[in-house]
This record gives C-alpha cells, sequence and structure tokens, in this order.
C-alpha cells in the first residue's frame, strides 16, 4: 500500500520493550514523526537518530513526538537507546507489519538475502492521523533533510 500525504495513516500497534506496547492513535492530538530507519549499532542510523536525539526539544515545543521505527528486537533498542542517551521511544516492528503498510520495507539490506529491513523513511502524521509528509530513501546512506522535516512540523501549527 502506498502512502498518500492528505490520506490517514495506517494505525499500528509496536512494542518498546516486551511490558510496553504504544499505538499510533495513542498519540491523537499531537504531531508524530516516524523515523524509519536500517538498524541500531550501525554509523548512519546512529547519527540520523541522535540528530534527532539533539533536536527533541524542537519537536516538543511544536506539539510533536519523534518515535524511531525499525526491525530489530526492542531488546537492541534498548542497548542502543541507553548507549546512545536517547530520550524518545524506539519501537520494534519484528514482524515487519508497519513497514509493509507503509511501504518502506528494504528486502536484502547488504546482500542478506531473505533478510526485510526498514528503509530510512520520515513520515509526518498530524494530531487527526492524516499523513502531511512522507520522505523515503532509496539508499540507506541518505539520510533526511533535517530541516525540511522540521519545517513541515512546524507548518502543521
Amino acid at each position: 500500500m502506498a502512502i498518500t500525504v492528505g490520506q490517514p495513516a495506517p494505525d499500528f500497534t509496536l512494542h518498546e520493550n516486551p511490558a510496553t506496547q504504544h499505538s499510533l492513535s495513542d498519540y491523537r492530538g499531537k504531531n508524530v514523526v516516524l523515523a524509519f530507519f536500517p538498524g541500531a549499532f550501525t554509523g548512519v542510523c546512529t547519527t540520523e537518530m541522535c540528530t534527532l536525539r539533539d533536536s527533541i526539544e524542537d519537536y516538543n515545543s511544536l506539539n510533536a513526538v519523534v518515535l524511531g521505527i525499525t526491525v530489530d528486537p526492542p531488546f537492541s533498542l534498548a542497548a542502543w537507546k541507553a548507549a546512545n542517551n536517547v530520550d524518545y521511544t524506539f519501537l520494534s516492528d519484528y514482524n515487519r507489519e508497519v513497514v509493509n503498510a507503509y511501504d518502506v520495507a528494504l528486502p536484502g539490506l547488504a546482500g542478506l538475502q531473505g533478510y526485510v529491513a526498514a528503509k530510512r523513511a520520515v513520515t509526518i502524521v498530524d494530531g487527526e492521523g492524516i499523513v502531511r509528509y512522507h520522505w523515503v530513501s532509496d539508499s540507506p546512506g541518505n539520510e533526511p533533510d533535517y530541516a525540511e522535516v522540521r519545517a513541515a512540523v512546524a507548518a502543521l501549527n
């Protein structure tokens, strides 16, 4: 399914850890930045997630939350989050339902046949659950335009 700006965002429920789940619908009334990334403990992903970490107060001031989403297990994400002093939520799409629903599945990352990761992508969902911005990179080495992402969130207020 293709994600289209102006259409409702597919709802989902993912694990932050084995005991805690988050649904997109939990954040109604807030703008949500969904930051999909290929994998924890990798260079570009660490740079991206730490860049978002360093801007989290800007997003909070814009009535926005940032959710990092990858296919890595919640145990790895917890360790990576702690190692990088990240104070926003990472969610594990270990069954690949959300990367498929948002059309950001990346099969064969690093030549690993049969392995499906998440493409690097950013989707912004407004407080009513409507997609307002959707950027997808065909290369896992490309980072999003952070100023563009922030401006897209600011435009919602």
